[in-house]
């Protein structure tokens, strides 16, 4: 829990130098607006526009790899990037950089995770796909930005003092110690919840790829039209 105390206390007071639109964001842009503003973005990165049965692909390289870009919409706004390998691998050669891509997001201090997702080197995963139908998946959530931190901070400062007294913040004992992490997390998590990056193990005859997902969870439907 000492773990979680620290994370929790990084991110509530780390700094932010952007005052962009909070929402999930690929390679700087927001993952919101038009679909044809999205292209627009996304190829000035030098990704290519084709067109598949009438689906819309962008083509391009994004960290380190040849990818197929998908978006996807609700009620004409984007809230999904789909972002496939356009290359598949071996199993072994998946496990290695599904396991890189745990680490290179575990270092990038734009994000945070609950979980360790990093596949045992000894794991066979092709029969666990295959057997017992495991998903290799892993999320993590991008931090907020500029006044959207603040907020968040502010929110939790708030539930803080709802509960605790001045005095119990300033001198935090033991026993309490993991309530307040507990809570700060709890707080953090409704607005990181709404901007999700996860990916996964994908495989098609026997070869594997991996598809991630950048969510904007505010474009979501959420029953509105029920």
């Amino acid at each position: 829990m000492r773990t979680l105390f620290v994370l929790a206390v990084a991110i509530l007071f780390s700094v932010s130098c952007f005052a962009q639109k909070d929402v999930t964001k690929f390679l700087g842009f927001p993952v919101d607006g038009s679909p044809s503003e999205m292209i627009e973005k996304l190829k000035s990165k030098g990704f290519k526009l084709s067109n598949l049965n009438g689906t819309d692909i962008l083509t391009g390289r994004f960290n380190g790899n040849n990818v197929n870009v998908f978006i996807s919409t609700e009620n004409g706004k984007v809230a999904r990037l789909m972002v496939c390998d356009e290359n598949p691998t071996s199993e072994s050669e998946i496990k290695i950089r599904f396991n890189r891509l745990c680490q290179q997001f575990k270092d990038n201090g734009k994000y945070v995770s609950l979980d360790d997702y990093t596949i045992p080197e000894n794991e066979d995963i092709s029969r666990e796909m295959l057997i017992r139908d495991k998903r290799y998946e892993a999320i993590f959530y991008q931090l907020p930005e500029g006044e959207a931190l603040a907020q968040l901070q502010s929110e939790v400062m708030e539930e803080l003092q709802n509960k605790y007294t001045p005095e119990q913040l300033e001198s935090i004992t033991e026993d309490n110690r993991n309530e307040i992490v507990l809570l700060t997390l709890e707080v953090m998590m409704k607005t990181l919840k709404n901007k999700p990056v996860w990916f996964m193990i994908s495989e098609i005859a026997g070869q594997y790829y991996i598809t991630m997902f950048y969510d904007n969870e505010y474009n979501r439907a959420h029953g509105e039209d029920l």
